[in-house]
């Protein structure tokens, strides 16, 4: 814990510059993107491992590499190019509570998504517009597209969270973090240039916010999306044009240093 009179910012400043570096990639979801070099293949690896995230590091990375080897390790080739008989493959396939039925509708979303777009950013920046403080409505139209077809599995919805529902959308905002950010450290990628780091919001985990509400960075006692606006906030006191920076600090802090 910091001194009471340090100044929290440059302590968090410094937690950043610590945890923000290449070394922070192996162990971390944020890895299996990081395998790839292709626009489409790290989208799409990010996004369903974001989704993934939930439980232990190393068991959400084990999740995601057996993902890409159903893919044949080619993701984006294979999405736009699989038939229906190459889905049965992963009928086996399941991390907790996401199930065959949650894998053969993401499937479903992003072979038809990637057969009209070229990135998944259209998916999420079409809802927004330069004036717009923050990704919500992004998130929100988001959402309504992933299940915008009659026969969309009712089930699959808790996997991809809405602001409408009040979530903290936690895995969400991770992945756009990791597509949005931009910086010279070499762990997010910032190859996507419509939505601005201004606008992000904090993934809002267990241990993030566990250390946000030490450092008084966080009051709302429900962990819920007012709570991630309210975190937000208060850290772009300290950068408006990068708040979700800090991600690196509350997150370390939180994780590997047992806050």
């Amino acid at each position: 814990m910091p001194n009471p009179s340090a100044n929290l910012q440059s302590f968090l400043n410094e937690a950043v510059r610590q945890y923000n570096t290449s070394g922070f990639i192996a162990d971390d979801p944020i890895s299996i993107p990081h395998r790839f070099s292709r626009l489409q293949d790290r989208e799409i690896t990010g996004f369903w491992t974001a989704t993934l995230a939930w439980g232990q590091r190393k068991t959400i990375i084990q999740s995601a590499n057996r993902l890409i080897d159903l893919m044949d390790g080619a993701p984006y080739d294979f999405i736009v190019h699989h038939t229906e008989e190459d889905r049965k493959r992963f009928l086996d396939f399941k991390h907790r509570t996401f199930q065959a039925t949650d894998t053969l509708w993401f499937l479903e979303f992003l072979q038809q998504f990637y057969r009209q777009n070229v990135s998944l950013e259209q998916a999420f920046a079409r809802h927004l517009s330069s004036g717009d403080k923050t990704v919500e409505r992004a998130l929100t139209g988001f959402h309504r597209d992933f299940f915008d077809l009659p026969y969309a599995p009712e089930r699959t919805r808790k996997h991809v969270a809405t602001p409408e529902r009040g979530s903290t959308c936690k895995r969400l905002n991770m992945f756009l973090r990791w597509m949005v950010r931009r910086d010279d450290a070499g762990v997010d990628f910032g190859v996507w240039k419509a939505i601005s780091p201004a606008q992000l919001l904090m993934p809002l985990d267990v241990h993030v916010e566990r250390v946000a509400r030490r450092m008084g960075l966080l009051h709302r006692k429900q962990t819920d999306w007012r709570a991630v606006l309210e975190l937000t906030e208060n850290l772009r006191a300290f950068d408006p044009e990068d708040p979700v920076k800090y991600d690196f600090a509350l997150f370390g802090l939180g994780v590997l240093e047992k806050w």
